[in-house]
Formats: C-alpha cells, sequence, structure tokens
C-alpha cells in the first residue's frame, strides 16, 4: 500500500503583494483545505523599513502590510470551522534592519515569523544568495546572518537553509553549514526542506547539506514555499522529498509537520 504523502500542517506560502508570486488568498485557503491541511500559515516576504527611496522587486511594501493581515485574519475568521489559518511573514536578517523590522511588526498580530535570507549582507547591495560563489566570506556572513536570527528567539524555522549557493570545496563548505546545523539545534529551531525548489530543480535542497543535518540530528519540516495555488497541495513533491532526501539523509521529520507556534513579541 502505497503510504500517504499528504501534509497536515504548512507554513510557507505567499500572496501576490510580494510581485512574485499569484493568485489570491482565498485560493490558497480553499487548495488547502482541499488536500487535507489542518494548518495553513500565510508567511509573504516581509517589508523592510529600508533607508531611502529605495523600493524592493521582490517583497510588498511597508503600506501593504496592514492590509495583507487585514486579508488573513478575515480569512481566519470565515474558515475557522474548516482550517487554522495563521498570520506570519518571511524575515530577513540585514544588517541594521532586524530589529528595526520587528519594531515595526509589534503593533500588527503576526503569529509567527519564519527565516529566509535571500540576500547575504543585505538588500540591495549585498549577494544574492542564490547566485554561485566560492567566497568563503559569503558562506560565512550567511551562516552568521541566520545565526543571529535565530538566537534572536523569533524564529519559527529556518526556510531554505541550503539557499546559499556555494559551489568552493567541501570542507569550506562543511565547516560553515555544520556551525549552522549545530546552532539550530542548540537552538531549537527546525530546518525547512524546500518543496519549490524540488519542483523547478533549483541548486536547492542540496542533498550534501542534508547529509550533515541527517548527520547533526536536526528536526526538520516540509515548507511547500507555494507562489501559485496549484503549488499549495502537491503530494507529489513530498514524495520527492521522501525518497531523494528524507529517508536516504536519514533526517528527523517534525511529527506531522505541526509546529508549536511562540510568542514573538
Amino acid at each position: 500500500m502505497e503510504p500517504s504523502y499528504d501534509l497536515v500542517a504548512n507554513y510557507h506560502a505567499h500572496t501576490y503583494r510580494c510581485k512574485h508570486a499569484s493568485g489570491t488568498e482565498r485560493e490558497y485557503v480553499e487548495k488547502a483545505i482541499e488536500g487535507g491541511f489542518r494548518i495553513f500559515g500565510f508567511s509573504d516576504h516581509t517589508p523592510q523599513p529600508f533607508p531611502g527611496d529605495y523600493v524592493s522587486s521582490v517583497r510588498m511594501d511597508l503600506d501593504e502590510l496592514e492590509g495583507y493581515c487585514n486579508t488573513v485574519l478575515d480569512l481566519k475568521r470565515e474558515y475557522s470551522r474548516d482550517i487554522e489559518i495563521l498570520l506570519g511573514l518571511e524575515v530577513e536578517n540585514y544588517p541594521g534592519l532586524f530589529d528595526p523590522l520587528y519594531e515595526i511588526l509589534k503593533d500588527y498580530p503576526i503569529d509567527y515569523t519564519i527565516m529566509g535570507q535571500h540576500w547575504t549582507g543585505g538588500e540591495p547591495e549585498g549577494f544574492i544568495s542564490g547566485r554561485p560563489t566560492e567566497d568563503e566570506s559569503v558562506l560565512e556572513c550567511y551562516v552568521n546572518e541566520c545565526i543571529a536570527a535565530m538566537a534572536s528567539g523569533r524564529i519559527l524555522y529556518l526556510a531554505h537553509p541550503d539557499l546559499l549557493n556555494f559551489y568552493g570545496t567541501d570542507d569550506i563548505y562543511d565547516k560553515h553549514m555544520l556551525r549552522l546545523c549545530k546552532e539550530a539545534l542548540r537552538l531549537g529551531i527546525p530546518l525547512e526542506v524546500n518543496l519549490l525548489g524540488i519542483d523547478i530543480n533549483r541548486h536547492y535542497p542540496r542533498k550534501h547539506f542534508w547529509e550533515l543535518v541527517g548527520q547533526t540530528g536536526n528536526q526538520v519540516v516540509i515548507g511547500t514555499d507555494a507562489h501559485l495555488v496549484k503549488n499549495v497541495y502537491r503530494p507529489d513533491l513530498v514524495k520527492r522529498a521522501y525518497e531523494e532526501l528524507i529517508i536516504p539523509c536519514g533526517l528527523k521529520m517534525v511529527p506531522d509537520n505541526k509546529l508549536e507556534i511562540r510568542k514573538i513579541f
């Protein structure tokens, strides 16, 4: 008998406000209900309090935050008998902006934040984490920024932790990524196997990284990272995650993919 690859919970999904996703929040919720989810969290790319007149092309603007919160909260009330909807954000630890961001967020009913460090050293001047590099200093900076965010006590889990596209030697990669894994384990922060990366054949999930995770014994969650309605419910991708990474790397999955939501303010 084929095992079930349905998910009970997902905490990683986006909205059109990030400028690179599509579909309405209602469509995401109804797809999640159709797929049998009991918990579904929105975690769109956070706005950032950038200095000057810089406007990011890959995240919501600050003046969209209230509308985002209100939309998700309205759906939370409307569908309360069918599914638990959570209001989250995917944040980044940009130098000088992390604490100011949470000063802004404390005035909103945010349930949780996950961490996804897409720019190492900060947007727009920093290094895009998915760009190939053999520079050890970039890898070290990425790991340092992730660890500092996790140590803040504000992060539910670390999304696509293998995002940094380092192609230098394994001994350098292992030195820094093992440090990340060990600190995540010490802090009790799960690491995410990202289904979007599997779906569109990105450089992550990187099997070698997950072999390190298996050795370290971190807790692991699955995140759909849905930017399209059709990707909310993808048991085919969950199956691939198990067959290609979770089983061969001996990963310790969070039971039912269900996390305890802790207060961040």
